[in-house]
């Protein structure tokens, strides 16, 4: 008997395809793969809806106890039609043993970068006082939590480092030597430079908050891709979307992607404020916002399915493949008029969106996506009792 099977799912391409999961890794994938199998929870699509691998935010805040930037794992994760979410820094060695644990409990995956300074965003200025850059219990950190602390984050932006210029990113990068873990930068507003920031990056790290619309961001007076940033992008530094409250222009990201600066991640730098009150709302929403500045639906998906599993190094996730965990995103890709608001308030009228409708982790768990009205989609327990989707168990 076989733990779940989802049939008739649609993928992005136009093909249909079965997946068969047990022990929460897919087991088996293909047009016809579950024919004739029998299984203990049965989803059939009828061919109506999408279906890609579980969608991975790699840029969240979502430490319920953060004094600043917080929300519930779940709440910003599979309620959203979102897997797995990556806390970017809000906790810092002294408090990741409590947010390991919380997360444990959230159906969601949970993964986090650490911050450098010890004490995590307790404030805005957390990397002001150097002292607070703690080099043997961020270590300590790291080595107690393998597979759970998945990078570090340095926000290296005047109103965090105060007069303390590069020194916090010099010393991120010697403190990254150590671990080898991809090292997250949050850039904002000078100084320092973000030419200077950017020389100081290397392959695998990550520039977030990377098409803002202040003065530090990554296009010259001119409008054009600054030289810092072009030389980053030919050493394989990262550029993530990092969407949050103040980092996302459509001006910045339209002309950005003229010069070649495609985003690698798409990620929403989510919290309860900007969640509940906008501009961002959801990763579906951030995805949307890009799909209506000409990305294609396709490259939108890797950008939060198999290009952020292999730039967090998680082997497992981001592919519909055998062997793969088990984390499904069933959606729509809707063709209707929606209101897209970004970061500087500026008002774009898109004609299609991403509607999640439900998040499958590791095959076990099935959420359905707020406010999800979906039709034509059916369940079978063994015992042959079948619902909608609405009447999927949370």
């Amino acid at each position: 008997m076989n733990d779940l099977i989802i049939k008739q799912g649609k993928l992005i391409n136009g093909d249909f395809i079965d997946i068969v999961i047990n022990d929460g890794r897919i087991t088996a994938i293909g047009p016809s793969a579950a024919t004739g199998l029998p299984s203990i929870k049965e989803i059939d699509l009828h061919g109506h809806y999408y279906i890609s691998a579980g969608w991975i935010d790699a840029h969240t805040h979502c430490y319920p106890h953060s004094p600043l930037y917080f929300d519930e794992p779940d709440l910003i994760g599979a309620a959203c039609g979102v897997t797995t979410v990556v806390d970017a820094g809000s906790t810092g060695a002294e408090d990741i043993d409590d947010f390991y644990a919380v997360s444990r409990k959230a159906k969601t995956n949970v993964y986090a970068f650490l911050n450098i300074s010890r004490t995590g965003i307790c404030c805005q200025n957390e990397l002001a006082d150097m002292a607070q850059i703690d080099n043997k219990q961020l270590q300590n950190a790291v080595r107690r939590h393998k597979g759970f602390v998945i990078g570090l984050k340095a926000r290296i932006s005047k109103s965090v480092i105060g007069e303390n210029g590069l020194q916090p990113l010099i010393q991120a990068k010697t403190m990254q030597e150590e671990n080898g873990l991809p090292l997250m930068v949050h850039i904002g507003n000078p100084p320092p430079k973000l030419e200077e920031i950017a020389d100081l990056l290397t392959k695998g790290d990550i520039i977030t908050h990377c098409f803002n619309g202040k003065p530090n961001r990554i296009l010259d007076d001119a409008g054009n891709l600054k030289l810092a940033i072009e030389r980053a992008l030919a050493r394989g530094v990262i550029l993530d979307v990092g969407h949050g409250t103040e980092s996302l222009s459509f001006t910045v990201a339209e002309q950005a992607i003229k010069f070649g600066a495609y985003p690698h991640m798409i990620s929403s730098d989510i919290y309860q404020r900007n969640r509940i009150d906008g501009p961002v709302h959801s990763l579906a929403s951030v995805m949307t916002k890009f799909l209506n500045m000409g990305l294609s639906a396709e490259y939108i998906l890797n950008c939060v399915t198999s290009h952020p599993a292999n730039l967090l190094h998680l082997p497992h996730k981001g592919r519909l493949e055998r062997g793969r965990d088990g984390d499904i995103t069933i959606f729509e890709l809707k063709k209707q008029r929606t209101e897209l608001v970004d970061a500087d308030g500026h008002i774009r009228i898109g004609t299609q969106q991403f509607i999640p409708i439900a998040a499958i982790i590791a095959g076990v768990h099935i959420v359905v996506a707020e406010n999800t009205t979906a039709e034509n989609i059916s369940i079978k327990n063994s015992s042959a009792k079948r619902s909608t989707i609405n009447g999927i168990p949370l």
